[in-house]
């Protein structure tokens, strides 16, 4: 892992911003002064109008939110190719971004009584005042953001569901999401109701000089219904290459339902949306000008759902976006094919099965977040369920599933602090969200990473850091030049490989060590070798430099160790299963006695450095796996510890700087689960989310004190190890 920072991806059309027609004021102000005298909250004058640069939050009245304010709320994420958020409290008023920041617009407009009233974006349309919709809540659960809008006698429930399909290959293989819409009546009136959906060209390229091409077409369903399609991507597509992290082939894919009163219209921003207002409906026209780049008169894919006369019952419209490519990755040089075809030939079909099992999947993922709700507050309390239920959705998109030789593997990518295939120290803090809700999982993310270590040319004793240096080319690093993490890496392997096994049935687990016990066991030999005092090794959290005979690398290489046993147990090796517990535990006796400060009694950082001390995450595999090597009352005596050096937002990392990490902060509180520290652990996570100003998608990496983002980490998988807690019950 490394520290990466690239202003290029920070939302590099901001310039450009004039030329499509939305005015350069930030948050509400893109509404335009009259349409903001109008927004809930602020009637008046147009002196309410916010001043130029003054962001949407401190303008629009806020709205409730249900369980946590998240800093950016997930819309549609699903791949590490289709994640868009909003980084604001209000749906109406600012532009959904990539996880880069870099805008992918999306508007929605409702049309009440021929009045139009803003609910989701931040357009600007010449010659028309658009009321905006008052937001009264948003809900956050693991798998959807369900916000409520109110605004001429109507309410707009309006759900984002990224579905999370734990056991289910085929459906979790899909890259898309939905987006539903449901309105009703607040006054015991009939209200005449349209409702107009827009993406952006943006959505399809990190460059907005890019050109782009487009289609319609209609699409049988898996049943009797059918969709509207509108697609579009680079018209001189780089096949497994990336601009701003965003890929560089492929197709957006933006569908409907077809029900009655659906229109559809691909053209130009400035002439498509001031059409539906002015018309109700939209031409179903394809605008012919193209290939044209994105930001030539930004042309829009739209839909208008006509609802007719909305009264007591409730009126729906379905939407779906997805990101689909092919190929999806290569690996030493071949390319792979994404799972989802290895169930459907093409994605027009799988399109029109997403959208046939739109109700039966949000009754499965409402099931599941319920699930996720009530165990996660059972294990850690109402705040810990409300970080678990933003964190689901940023780490499963962070993967996808492909196919190799025909059998699925999952590859993960390192996003926002390397870009790194597979990095093996960011998939280890995830590990905790696929050991709750699918171990299975866990065993397809592991399984390239056993293969290169085995067949595809990894030069080194110890365990590789990653399978490429940048996503999506699993190029490996046959050279064995990469950023070497020699006693973590290997740890983080033996770990990971123990918890999935004791996690699946006993006939996989078996097979499972057997097949992959050979360089297993010899990175536990590089263990038993040099993992009791690792001398002067890089590290996963190498931001804070590399360090010497590190007290907390030191015991997830005792752990391992132990992890060790347990595999070969899994694989019927008696000798060595009694050989690496006994080991460990003479390890950790040993470790115990290394790492001890006693001015006063607490673990230091390094043996070598007294007056020390550091957050020692690694102790909860020792937990996960029942191995008990940490003595408990050297356990207590780490919980007290931790206890004198609290800040307002959480406990620092170490004693060098202010910052901390939010995963390890959870596999601390999971570690010492029966100790005070968890519930502040748990609670100084949940205040420095629901308040940071950092308005990002959940960041791991932040400062305990002035309650900021740190470095450039967002929308990284790690933030899986908020499930810490979750895991320890299975």
């Amino acid at each position: 892992m490394n520290v990466r920072t690239d202003a290029a991806d920070q939302s590099a059309d901001d310039n450009d911003v004039s030329r499509r027609g939305v005015l350069r004021l930030t948050g509400a102000a893109g509404l335009g002064a009259a349409g903001v005298a109008l927004l809930p909250g602020m009637a008046g004058s147009a002196a309410a109008a916010p001043r130029e640069g003054r962001s949407a939050s401190s303008t629009v009245r806020s709205s409730s939110f249900d369980p946590i304010r998240p800093p950016a709320v997930p819309l549609a994420v699903r791949s590490p190719y289709l994640s868009a958020w909003m980084p604001a409290d209000n749906l109406a008023g600012t532009w959904p971004t990539f996880w880069t920041g870099r805008t992918t617009a999306m508007a929605g407009i409702a049309r009440i009584d021929g009045v139009a009233f803003l609910f989701l974006g931040a357009p600007n349309i010449s010659g028309h005042v658009l009321r905006g919709m008052a937001q009264k809540s948003l809900t956050v659960a693991a798998t959807r953001s369900r916000y409520v809008l109110q605004g001429g006698g109507i309410e707009l429930t309006l759900t984002f569901l990224s579905p999370v399909e734990p056991g289910d290959l085929r459906r979790q293989s899909m890259p898309l999401s939905y987006i539903t819409a449901s309105v009703r009546s607040t006054d015991g009136k009939a209200h005449d109701v349209g409702l107009y959906f827009d993406i952006s060209g943006e959505w399809a390229h990190g460059d907005a000089g890019t050109k782009i091409h487009w289609s319609q077409e209609q699409v049988k369903g898996a049943g009797n219904g059918t969709l509207t399609s509108l697609s579009f991507g680079a018209d001189s597509p780089k096949a497994l290459g990336e601009n701003g992290d965003m890929a560089t082939w492929g197709s957006i894919v933006w569908s409907a339902t077809n029900q009655p009163g659906l229109t559809w219209q691909i053209g130009a921003d400035t002439v498509v949306r001031p059409a539906v207002l002015a018309d109700g409906k939209l031409g179903r026209t394809v605008d012919s000008r193209q290939p044209r780049a994105i930001n030539d008169q930004w042309p829009v894919f739209a839909f208008h759902f006509d609802l007719g006369s909305v009264h007591g019952s409730a009126r729906s419209a379905v939407l779906s976006v997805g990101h689909v490519r092919e190929p999806a990755m290569s690996y030493l040089g071949t390319e792979l094919p994404p799972l989802w075809r290895s169930y459907w030939p093409t994605w027009q079909q799988m399109a029109a099965f997403f959208h046939a099992d739109a109700a039966p999947a949000a009754r499965r993922t409402a099931a599941f977040d319920s699930k996720v709700k009530h165990e996660a507050t059972a294990a850690g309390g109402a705040e810990y369920a409300a970080l678990c239920a933003l964190a689901l959705r940023q780490a499963y998109a962070a993967t996808e599933l492909v196919s190799r030789d025909g059998k699925p593997w999952a590859f993960l990518k390192e996003i926002s602090s390397d870009g790194n295939v597979s990095s093996i120290d960011v998939t280890y803090p995830a590990i905790p969200v696929f050991l709750y809700t699918d171990p299975a999982y866990l065993g397809l993310l592991l399984a390239p990473m056993l293969e290169y270590a085995e067949h595809g040319g990894w030069p080194k004793t110890f365990a590789e850091h990653d399978l490429g240096s940048h996503y999506p080319n699993a190029a490996g690093h046959n050279d064995g030049n990469e950023e070497d993490m020699p006693v973590e890496e290997s740890a983080n392997m033996l770990i990971m490989t123990a918890a999935y096994l004791a996690r699946t049935d006993p006939a996989t687990a078996k097979a499972f060590a057997t097949d992959h016990y050979p360089i297993l066991k010899q990175w536990a030999d590089y263990l038993t070798d040099n993992a009791l005092d690792p001398g002067y090794q890089n590290q996963t959290d190498d931001f804070t430099g590399f360090i010497g005979h590190s007290a907390n690398l030191a015991l997830k290489g005792i752990i391992a160790i132990g992890a060790m046993s347990q595999v070969a147990a899994f694989a019927g090796k008696k000798s060595d299963t009694e050989s690496c517990l006994a080991t460990a535990k003479k390890y950790i006796g040993q470790w115990v006695g290394k790492a001890q400060d006693t001015t006063p009694a607490h673990l230091k950082l390094a043996y070598d450095q007294s007056g020390t001390w550091s957050l020692k995450y690694n102790g909860y595999p020792d937990a996960l796996l029942g191995l008990d090597l940490v003595p408990s009352a050297v356990a207590k005596e780490e919980g007290d510890w931790y206890m004198t050096q609290v800040n307002q937002f959480g406990i620092p990392l170490d004693n060098r700087h202010a910052y901390t990490k939010g995963d390890w902060e959870m596999w601390t509180a999971a570690w010492l689960h029966g100790h005070p520290v968890r519930d502040y652990l748990v609670s100084a996570l949940y205040d420095f989310v629901n308040t940071s100003p950092s308005r990002v998608p959940f960041t791991d990496w932040y400062d305990t004190v002035n309650n900021h983002q740190s470095g450039g980490f967002q929308a990284r998988p790690v933030v899986g190890g908020i499930f810490a807690l979750l895991s320890l019950s299975r």
